[in-house]
């Protein structure tokens, strides 16, 4: 995780430099200062604090110049984090700037106690900004991760309501007319007398044209799902269930909405697990369950089938992958030879939809 990886960059340097405290601080639009990583030792200022940049701090002051800034007494020292600061008996402190991109985005503090603050050396400055220029890496490098998952799930997202677009043309459309068609044939078949061969193929033509109706409603679901659209996770999972080749077992732990991006990753690959169950595992049970506890919806698929499914070989699941993790979720298969498959997602939850 970042925040452990900054954690253990702030203790390294704290470490280096023989300081009592090693602080990372995130500069807020608002003009204060939250600490987001570091290291200690019983100091009581914690990660998740949010201090003013007002008065006199090496933080204040890096805010302002975007230099490296030190304080060499708190005594003297005036505004409300000094005070803080000689409450937790920090006499020095040294700051050198976060800069992301070319914009500070922060601040790195080394602190010293009463009877350290001799070891506060002349270099220590140059010796802070090697720790934040990693610092800087690291957060460039995770603001990238998150652009790119951002990216991801805005393209997922225009590619889903196209989907539902074309599944609402289709059903208003060209289904609703081949119903009609469909109606039609077979009110001109009544009107002719039985026996006469044109009966026959008048009705042939109608039979014809439900069979592409029922065709046209599958690749309607596969392109997007009406139900899942109106009824939710429960309903959409429960009619997948009814149309599998294998016997599945169900348990829908929850019935909440969750937000459209959300309950579409789990459909498919809801849809996706059970097709491949009835295609290659032989398996004579699938057992699906859906659960939302902890912030977060969890899908679990597992068979008695054969197992041995390797998921990067064409199964389907490489991009339902992408679509799990653009949501910051993650996706998992178990399948060892002979013992059957286990497919586990889960996807972090921030708001159910009325």
């Amino acid at each position: 995780q970042p925040t452990e990886v900054f954690d253990a960059v702030a203790a390294e340097m704290r470490q280096l430099l023989g300081a009592d405290v090693g602080r990372l601080m995130r500069y807020e639009q608002d003009g204060t200062g939250t600490i987001f990583a570091g290291s200690d030792d019983g100091i009581a200022i914690t990660v998740g604090t949010r201090l003013t940049l007002e008065g006199e701090s090496v933080a204040a002051s890096v805010f302002r110049t975007g230099r490296p800034a030190r304080i060499q007494d708190y005594a003297r020292a005036s505004g409300p984090t000094a005070a803080l600061l000689r409450k937790q008996g920090i006499r020095s402190s040294v700051g050198t700037p976060i800069v992301v991109d070319g914009r500070l985005w922060g601040v790195m503090v080394a602190a010293w106690r009463e009877e350290q603050a001799q070891q506060v050396l002349a270099d220590t400055e140059l010796r802070m900004a090697q720790f934040t220029e990693l610092v800087a890496t690291g957060i460039a490098n995770a603001d990238s991760r998150a652009q790119l998952s951002a990216s991801r799930a805005r393209v997922l997202a225009a590619a889903d309501e196209a989907r539902r677009r074309i599944e609402r043309d289709l059903h208003d459309g060209a289904q609703q007319r081949l119903v009609s068609l469909a109606l039609a044939v077979r009110s001109v078949e009544a009107m002719v007398a039985p026996g006469q061969k044109i009966r026959q193929e008048l009705s042939n033509i109608a039979d014809g044209l439900t069979h592409v109706l029922d065709e046209l409603q599958d690749i309607s679901r596969g392109i997007h799902p009406a139900m899942l659209s109106q009824g939710g996770l429960g309903p959409a999972l429960r009619t997948l269930a009814r149309r599998s080749a294998a016997p599945v077992e169900l348990r829908v732990g929850c019935d909440r909405r969750f937000r459209e991006g959300v309950e579409v990753a789990v459909y498919y690959v809801a849809s996706e697990a059970l097709a491949n169950a009835a295609k290659h595992a032989d398996a004579s049970v699938v057992h699906v369950d859906l659960v939302a506890e902890d912030g977060t919806v969890q899908l679990t698929i597992r068979d008695d089938g054969v197992g041995g499914a390797d998921p990067a070989q064409g199964s389907g699941l490489i991009g339902l992958r992408d679509r799990v993790e653009a949501l910051g979720g993650t996706i998992e298969v178990a399948s060892p030879a002979g013992e059957g498959t286990v497919l586990s997602v889960t996807i972090p939850v921030d708001d159910a939809r009325e």
